[in-house]
C-alpha cells in the first residue's frame, strides 16, 4: 500500500505546482489588463489564451461584471485556492492513511 501512498503525494504535489503557476499566471493576466501591452508579444498571448477561456466560462455563469470592472479573474483565483486547500491537502492525507 506505500506505493499508492507514494503515488498519491506526488500526484497532489505535482498538483500543488501547477496550481501555484496558474495562479500566478492569473495575476500576472489582470496587472496586464491594467496596462495595455503589446498584444502580438508572444508571452502576452500566451498568458492571455492561458486565462482568457478559463474567465469567460466563469463569465458565461456569473454576472462578474460590476460597472468596468470584471470579478471573473478574482473568481478563478478563488477557485484555485479552493482546489489548493481541499483536493491537494485530501490528497496528502490519503496518501499518508495509505503509509
Amino acid at each position: 500500500m506505500f506505493v499508492f501512498g507514494n503515488l498519491f503525494s506526488t500526484i497532489a504535489h505535482i498538483l500543488d505546482i501547477l496550481l501555484e503557476v496558474y495562479l500566478w499566471v492569473v495575476i500576472v493576466r489582470a496587472i496586464l489588463s491594467w496596462i495595455n501591452p503589446n498584444p502580438y508579444n508572444p508571452l502576452v498571448r500566451i498568458i492571455y489564451g492561458l486565462v482568457d477561456p478559463v474567465t469567460y466560462r466563469i463569465s458565461r455563469f456569473f454576472p462578474t461584471r460590476i460597472g468596468m470592472i470584471d470579478i471573473a479573474p478574482f473568481i478563478l483565483l478563488l477557485i484555485i485556492i479552493f482546489l489548493q486547500k481541499f483536493i491537494v491537502r485530501t490528497l496528502f492525507d490519503l496518501a499518508i492513511r495509505m503509509r
